[in-house]
């Protein structure tokens, strides 16, 4: 599967559009990992325990987003975006999202 942020493909032409496809996650801090990460808090840097969890959830967004895309018939997906929420307290939302293409060498 393709996937571009950009509109188009370099040596591809696209045949077909399946329009949205989207694929999402919401993920919520552990307490254990709160606690460390209020430590970092005190003395700086980055915390690593979150940095994880959020790149899992991307992941996890691109993974839903692909299938959606692969169950329609397509093999690419253009005009990728990533968006976060604040769901509560404790967890957030990734969303991944693109338009669904079949594309071909040009």
């Amino acid at each position: 599967m393709i996937l571009t942020p950009g509109a188009s493909i370099a040596g591809k032409r696209i045949t077909q559009s399946f329009g949205l496809v989207y694929g999402n996650t919401i993920r919520a801090r552990h307490a254990g990992k709160d606690i460390l990460a209020g430590l970092k808090n005190l003395v700086g840097g980055e915390i690593s325990e979150y940095t994880k969890l959020m790149a899992e959830a991307r992941e996890q967004a691109l993974d839903r987003m692909k299938e959606s895309a692969r169950s329609q018939g397509a093999n690419a997906i253009i005009n990728l975006q990533f968006s976060t929420s604040y769901i509560m307290g404790s967890a957030s939302e990734i969303l991944a999202y693109g338009e669904a293409v079949v594309v071909e060498d040009a």
